[in-house]
């Protein structure tokens, strides 16, 4: 039976954190109100990237967007809408750039400057059918590769279009794929790196929770290429819903014959299983990876030889990593040629951000190569909220660095981020303001590659923990100017020495703060002040007199640090104040700053 209509409920990071699951339970309750629940499929799909103040529920065919925050307004759009065909107009979702509800998804302001290749299923189709799948052209790709296609012409499209690895590591995909083809070998494998680990990225996740069967038909493409018939994907167990969705559609393409045995009448097989991860951030390394799939620890191998020469159980052995993998039907439908028309004459293509930190509209973007980080943060991200002013961008999570306002108009692809002291990574991006300490930004990651070091070599292991303990002396203001030269020089032979990219990047947050921020380091270290007034040991607090009196902040104080009558200027009592900061950002006028000696800081 075929429903009449479709609702996707968004289960991207943000709508998730809104209770989604309370959502779907309450659409299906008023459904049953009115006998209509056979007639109507709720599916949780990925990330529409267009996060909102409430959870975002999408109807379909009619590609109406709503935005949810109570179950009234459940109500509401299941009576109008779901029973008489009335777009509920004053619950769509707003523009986030022009603050205006259109009546077109794809005229959102916030999309004009995006390409959407790799999510161009994601929040459209119901993942869980592979109908609507096929529909869109799904399987269309394996189909012209294994009919009319030479495995070599396939590698050569892919040479063709430039298309450089999604993972971090920009190598070019084609080249990569010839490598593992021309190993001499009886059994071949092919690997999907879907172990997305970084903070605060979940672009893979979005694309296997939305899209899964794209990754299956690019998998296969691969396999045909290079003379694989076994894939297996590595995906993180902490990404329940994309395995049980990833196992749903290999079912499916296993019914369909579109995994399986003489695929489409030829006498190509292919096979794909899925292994789950535990969490190392290491093995999104592709030789820890490797090791972890073999059923040892994860921990990385010296190169040579690569995984395509020997790698799976000593077999050549194609990684690529979920956004990789994801552009490859597109452009074997489309064309090199096509492909290259977007992006720049060395990275092709688009790429898919994780956009969060200090920006009003976060969420996932996918803009084509070369659009400027200006572009991002304030055309796509709608700029910084509360009139402050832009400090910092990372990118490339813990093995990024700082990119500063200066070079903002500097075009995104992987050269660029390169020169510039960053890195492309994954696709994480976090905007920072005048409220981040970078010494404790530098800390933040370096506490994570810390732990998530597999503690194989030496300089990693102990390099990245020293690196650690020097930034929180600084951040308590017990630091030196020797230890900011001695942060200075491990951070450099950690990143010579390390044995695999996890060690070998993960100086990258402190030497970029370094080089742009040093200023801040000094000021914790010389005047035992953060100007950010984040460190907690090295921040002061006064209230001035422009304080009205309102007690937000006599009432957020979790110590009762604060005294004063209505109306009246306040008093802050510092051998009491814990340093919090809840004042500060409860104050509706701005009259508590954060002082050195006696001098006041906004």
């Amino acid at each position: 039976m075929f429903e009449r209509m479709q609702l996707l409920v968004c289960g991207g990071e943000s709508c998730e954190q809104k209770q989604i699951g309370a959502i779907k339970d309450a659409l299906l309750v008023e459904l049953k109100k009115h006998d209509c629940e056979n007639e109507i499929a709720i599916t949780q799909s990925s990330c529409f990237g267009l996060c909102e103040k409430g959870a975002i529920v999408g109807v379909f065919p009619d590609e109406v967007y709503y935005q949810c925050k109570t179950k009234s307004e459940i109500v509401m759009i299941v009576e109008k809408h779901i029973k008489n065909n009335q777009i509920v107009e004053e619950l769509r979702i707003k523009d986030p750039i022009l603050h205006k509800r259109l009546k077109e998804h794809s005229n959102f302001h916030v999309f004009n400057k995006q390409n959407r290749i790799v999510l161009r299923n994601c929040g459209i189709i119901n993942p869980l059918s592979i109908e609507e799948y096929i529909a869109r052209d799904g399987y269309f790709a394996l189909a012209k590769a294994l009919k009319e296609y030479t495995s070599e012409e396939v590698i050569e499209i892919v040479k063709k279009s430039k298309l450089r690895g999604r993972g971090g590591g920009g190598f070019p995909t084609g080249l990569k794929w010839e490598y593992a083809k021309n190993s001499q070998s009886d059994i071949k494998y092919v690997v999907c790196n879907a172990d997305e680990g970084d903070p605060g990225a979940f672009m893979d996740r979005a694309v296997l929770e939305g899209d899964p069967h794209s990754i299956l038909e690019a998998m296969a493409i691969c396999g045909y290429a290079i003379g694989a018939q076994q894939g297996y994907i590595y995906v993180r167990a902490e990404y329940p819903v994309a395995v049980e969705r990833l196992e749903r559609a290999i079912e499916d393409a296993k019914n369909l014959n579109l995994l399986g045995d003489n695929l489409f009448g030829t006498d190509f097989s292919f096979e794909i299983e899925l292994r789950l991860g535990s969490g190392a951030f290491v093995c999104g390394e592709e030789t820890a990876l490797i090791a972890s799939i073999e059923g040892f620890r994860g921990m990385p191998k010296l190169k040579p030889p690569f995984p395509a020469e020997s790698g799976l159980w000593g077999k050549p052995t194609n990684v690529n990593n979920v956004e990789t993998f994801a552009n490859i039907p597109v452009i074997i439908l489309k064309g090199a040629d096509w492909f290259n028309t977007i992006g720049t004459e060395k990275s092709s293509g688009t790429k898919v951000f994780a956009l969060g930190g200090k920006i009003k509209n976060t969420g996932l973007i996918e803009i084509p190569m070369g659009t400027t980080l200006r572009d991002v943060v304030f055309d796509i991200g709608g700029g910084i909220p509360n009139r402050k002013k832009i400090k910092a961008i990372q990118t490339g999570g813990p093995s990024g660095g700082c990119i500063i306002e200066k070079d903002l108009d500097t075009p995104i692809d992987f050269d660029t981020l390169t020169d510039l002291g960053s890195m492309m990574g994954s696709g994480g991006m976090i905007v920072m303001d005048e409220d981040n300490c970078m010494v404790d930004v530098a800390r933040f990651y370096l506490e994570f590659t810390v732990e998530e070091s597999c503690g194989k070599c030496t300089p990693c292991r102990e390099g990245t923990k020293r690196m650690y303990d020097i930034l929180n002396k600084i951040s308590e203001g017990k630091g030196t100017l020797e230890d900011i030269d001695h942060l200075e020089v491990l951070a450099s032979m950690v990143a010579e020495t390390s044995l695999c990219g996890l060690g070998q990047t993960a100086p990258n947050p402190v030497l970029s703060t370094l080089k742009h921020f040093r200023d801040e380091y000094l000021a914790h270290v010389n005047d035992h002040y953060c100007p950010a007034g984040v460190c907690r040991e090295l921040t002061n607090y006064i209230i001035d007199d422009t304080c009205v009196g309102c007690t937000k902040c006599a009432t957020n104080c979790p110590v009762g640090a604060i005294i004063g009558w209505p109306k009246a200027i306040h008093k802050l009592d510092m051998s009491l104040c814990i340093r919090c900061g809840a004042c500060k950002q409860a104050c509706p006028v701005g009259s508590i700053k954060t002082v050195k000696g006696g001098e006041a800081h906004v």
